[in-house]
């Protein structure tokens, strides 16, 4: 069937620039504006069993609780709030009655364990912390661990009795929280460069950096929501993400609610499902679906043709390029082009396949409005179209709405990622005659595995940490499915023999000590590590190495 008219064309990328008003709050400026309307539909929620409809109205008014009621327990605006729990109601009500009180979320992923939370806690001096049961009792292990004191309120959702605290707990249950706060609550205005949302991202080398977003950054998702996604009052959105990751902030929350779209949000436990995902898609209506590309090389593995998709109207990618047979076996099946995207944590949407233009398979699209991307070379000069070089934004005279300041206090890695005019996003690319640009690689060793971002260092550190390790390197090997997976090269400690078994325990082990998608898929037992004179471990190396090997 014909792809349906885009809403947005290249009249409007044409004409659109960025406006940023003085002040702005994304729950005041436009959750409240479509609560206005009390029947419109704001999310369809499902855990498999149930179904719930939740309005705009209903939204405003539990996110003027909760913000009301961290004020009334003392937060201030600025202050953080680590939140990490799965895709339950209260994740978003949360998420924007702290925005609307002018307190930093910051949304962590229920996969993260003691360590990686002692860390993030410490390093964003958060105060509050918002949690479901397991991760509230990872939290307790943080804090214990690390002896961190900064917390001053806890706050626990859970659905059973089981789950109510027991007497002489930190935490307090979210239902009394949300009890406490007004519904018709005044707020002070937020600034547009006042704090918004805080998240971590991983880096090759040292712990996670901060990113600290400001209000302007939901408002400069404008773009995402109408050239990428397309989106519009009348569509119903799927995004499958982990609340923790950026990419919910992206097309989770902000950018459907912009343009007044409502989401389709599944919690269902248990592992990802292609089939129950299939059925979903027909039964539950979706009109646009984002997906991981790791998603869509699973659900091209079905027999798609069981399945009619009659509301579907847009597909889209982000996190890895997509790999054009997948586009190509999606497209014979639904008659749905699957339109790459391409942005980062610190940043909104900066290139995509706009649905009005000619779709370039494998490509991450054209320059999305209001951004100047560039390929550029080591001194920040542009470089001719079809050569290779480091793509970047342009940051000067102005850094341009939904593009972070710098890493919150880190400004040496800030340092590093400005060259000349330029933000350097760390990865390589071409740009084409066309205009259209072509992701080539990392420029670092951020290994992209299913969409996630996993940072090397964090995953040696936790081999390190194994009795039987006494070197580790660890690399990203090509996977048909994941685009990658986690490999790891260790040398044993004397006297310590390698063994499959040993294999299995370390990648247990690193399972137990940070979040469990870091763990290494495969290990490799080897006698030295590769190096330069310097000591430093030849990563590049090793990733030539698998990538010789899966390609033989």
């Amino acid at each position: 069937m014909p792809a349906p008219a885009a809403r947005y064309g290249a009249a409007d990328r044409a004409a659109f620039r960025f406006e940023v008003p003085e002040r702005f709050n994304f729950t005041a400026d436009v959750i409240d504006r479509w609560a206005a309307d009390p029947a419109k539909l704001a999310m369809l929620w499902t855990d498999g069993r149930h179904e719930r409809r939740v309005t705009f109205a209903a939204l405003a008014q539990a996110a003027n609780r909760f913000g009301d009621a961290l004020l009334q327990a003392g937060l201030r605006p600025g202050d953080r709030l680590f939140v990490m729990m799965g895709r339950d109601i209260p994740w978003w009500q949360a998420v924007l009655g702290a925005l609307k009180a002018g307190i930093v979320p910051m949304p962590a992923t229920t996969q993260l364990r003691a360590k990686d939370i002692a860390f993030r806690l410490e390093a964003a001096a958060a105060v509050g912390a918002l949690a479901d049961p397991a991760s509230a009792a990872e939290v307790d292990a943080a804090v214990a661990e690390s002896g961190y004191g900064g917390l001053r309120a806890r706050i626990l959702v859970g659905g059973g009795a089981g789950d109510t605290p027991a007497p002489g707990s930190p935490w307090t249950p979210y239902e009394d929280v949300l009890a406490a706060g007004r519904p018709d609550a005044a707020f002070p205005a937020t600034r547009a460069t006042d704090p918004s949302l805080l998240y971590f991202t991983s880096g090759t080398t040292g712990h996670p950096k901060m990113v600290l977003h400001d209000h302007a950054y939901p408002l400069a998702h404008t773009v995402t929501a109408r050239f990428w996604l397309d989106l519009g009052p009348q569509d119903l959105h799927w995004n499958i993400s982990d609340t923790g990751w950026a990419k919910a902030a992206w097309s989770s929350l902000i950018a459907p609610w912009l343009e007044g779209a409502a989401l389709l949000v599944d919690a269902t436990p248990g592992r990802f499902d292609p089939r129950r995902t299939l059925q979903m898609l027909q039964d539950l209506g979706p009109s646009s679906l984002c997906a991981p590309p790791t998603i869509y090389r699973m659900l091209v593995l079905e027999d798609l043709t069981q399945y009619r998709f009659a509301r579907l109207r847009s597909c889209v990618s982000a996190g890895e390029p997509l790999n054009p047979e997948v586009i190509e076996t999606w497209r014979r099946a639904t008659g749905l082009t699957i339109r790459d995207g391409y942005g980062q944590t610190e940043t909104v949407c900066l290139a995509a396949n706009f649905p009005d233009l000619p779709l370039r398979p494998g490509s991450m699209g054209q320059p999305t409005p209001g951004f100047d991307l560039a390929v550029i070379d080591e001194s920040g000069a542009e470089l001719p179209r079809g050569q290779e070089g480091d793509i970047a934004v342009r940051v000067k005279p102005a850094i341009p709405p939904g593009v972070f300041h710098g890493y919150y206090g880190d400004p040496e890695g800030t340092a590093q990622r400005m060259v000349g005019d330029f933000y350097v996003t760390g990865d390589r690319g071409i740009r084409d005659a066309d205009g259209y640009f072509w992701f080539v690689g990392r420029a670092d060793d951020v290994i992209l595995s299913a969409a996630y971002r996993i940072g090397p260092f964090e995953v040696e550190s936790a081999l390190m940490t194994h009795p039987a390790v006494a070197e580790a390197a660890v690399v990203a090997s090509p996977d048909p499915i994941r685009g990658s997976v986690v490999k790891a090269f260790v040398v044993t400690r004397p006297g310590v023999s390698p063994s499959p078994d040993l294999a299995s325990a370390l990648q247990a082990h690193v399972q137990r000590v940070t979040a469990p998608y870091k763990y290494p898929r495969e290990v490799e037992f080897v006698a030295e590590l590769p190096k330069t004179v310097s000591g430093k471990i030849k990563r590049f190396e090793l990733r030539a190495l698998e990538a010789e090997r899966k390609h033989a």
